[in-house]
């Protein structure tokens, strides 16, 4: 189903549903939950993998590091290539790839091959938020796009929601191989879903016509754009200290807590429900109050939760929940950070928006990965590792948008 075309900014009373159809809502809200679903699905089977292959807890993470790692840097290709050869074709090919390296990675004979193929499934699935985010780009201004981000924000929810408690079913009923079976018809169902529901939504008038090798050196432009930068990092740092929290809480509540795998699923919900609920007031909110002044109270949030989060894993104050109700709050605090911020990012350069996003996007999960792997790193049978890693994340959210965005 085409969208329909971009239209000047409607009226603060007009609703979204007028300009996009749900069923588009839904193919763009299922191409951003490529990432929460590969990530998710799979993370109360870490344990069980690092125990399968006969690997310490640090190699295991290292799969979801990987990912990230080939998240992050597929952008920077398939952003400039979205600017000068329109939204679909590295959209279809890029979840093509994604097809292809689930099924490789459910057959994988050894930690080392499976760390490879999770670089080639995340170099597949970044095509799909990439693209989605860039898609919303030519269809609205700044405020109406971080609405609608808020909104796909809420939809592709329920993907964070749901994920491990199937993996979690997956894992105990078939084993974990299952659960990279389930994500390779997934990419299978966008793929289609892509091919017929999507239409073109960058016309040949406004495609980049620069070089590919020009579009890469425009980098270096977004690179020197102080308050783009501040964006960029406040929502990067801020998504590193949940990329800390995927790789840290598996070990945390089941091996340190004792939470059953199965039942790791229902903590992790509690989060995503924080997540929903932050979404759902930002996408009521944002017209009125201003995106700005809503990322201010994201990033405070992050930065304030995560130091009681490093306090109680210090401490060990509280047991499990004086673990949990931080994270809800630094989890909850991400949908008032991302959807801005990206908005805000994307704003200075609606005439290349792809890059833009997909640079705004390898940093989100270049940090990410580094998050995680340090996590794995500094790992050490007790919470502290990930409540100081997110509590770092938190802070450096909070001082990039202070220092660069409202210096």
């Amino acid at each position: 189903m085409a969208p329909p075309s971009p239209r000047p900014s409607p009226s603060p009373g007009e609703g979204e549903g007028a300009r996009a159809s749900l069923a588009f809502t839904a193919i763009l809200a299922a191409l951003t939950a490529f990432g929460p679903l590969s990530i998710d699905m799979y993370l109360p089977a870490l344990p069980t993998l690092a125990a399968s292959f006969g690997a310490p807890a640090s190699r295991a993470q290292l799969t979801l590091s990987a990912f990230l790692l080939g998240f992050g840097a597929g952008q920077l290709v398939y952003g400039p290539l979205a600017d000068r050869w329109g939204r679909k074709p590295p959209l279809l090919g890029g979840v093509g790839l994604y097809v292809v390296a689930s099924a490789l990675c459910a057959v994988s004979p050894g930690i080392g091959v499976l760390i490879g193929f999770r670089v080639l499934q995340g170099l597949g699935a970044c095509a799909g938020p990439l693209i989605a985010r860039a898609i919303v780009r030519d269809l609205y201004e700044r405020d109406r796009a971080a609405r609608m981000f808020s909104l796909l924000l809420l939809v592709m929810g329920v993907a964070p929601l749901v994920a491990p408690l199937i993996g979690g079913q997956l894992l105990v009923a078939v084993g974990w191989r299952a659960i990279f079976w389930t994500l390779t018809a997934f990419g299978l169902l966008c793929l289609g879903g892509a091919w017929l529901g999507l239409a073109e939504t960058l016309t040949a008038d406004r495609r980049a016509r620069v070089s590919l090798l020009g579009a890469v050196g425009r980098y270096g432009e977004l690179l020197a754009h102080r308050a783009y930068l501040g964006y960029a990092l406040s929502s990067g740092a801020a998504y590193a200290g949940m990329f800390a929290y995927f790789a840290g809480s598996p070990f945390v509540f089941i091996e340190l807590y004792g939470v059953a795998p199965q039942h790791y699923g229902f903590l992790f919900a509690l989060n995503v429900v924080g997540l929903m609920i932050g979404a759902a007031l930002n996408s009521r909110l944002v017209v009125r109050v201003g995106a700005d002044r809503l990322l201010r109270l994201g990033v405070t949030i992050a930065a304030l939760a995560g130091g009681a989060l490093v306090l109680a894993a210090a401490t060990r104050f509280g047991g499990l929940p004086g673990l949990v109700v931080p994270l809800f709050c630094f989890i909850a605090s991400l949908s008032l950070i991302g959807a801005n911020a990206m908005a805000g990012a994307l704003s200075f350069f609606p005439r290349m928006a792809g890059t833009a996003a997909a640079l705004a996007g390898t940093l989100q999960f270049g940090l990410g990965a580094v998050s995680g792997a340090a996590v794995g790193a500094l790992h050490d049978g007790t919470a502290l590792p990930m409540g100081a890693v997110i509590a770092v994340a938190g802070l450096a959210s909070f001082l990039a948008h202070r220092l660069l965005v409202h210096a």
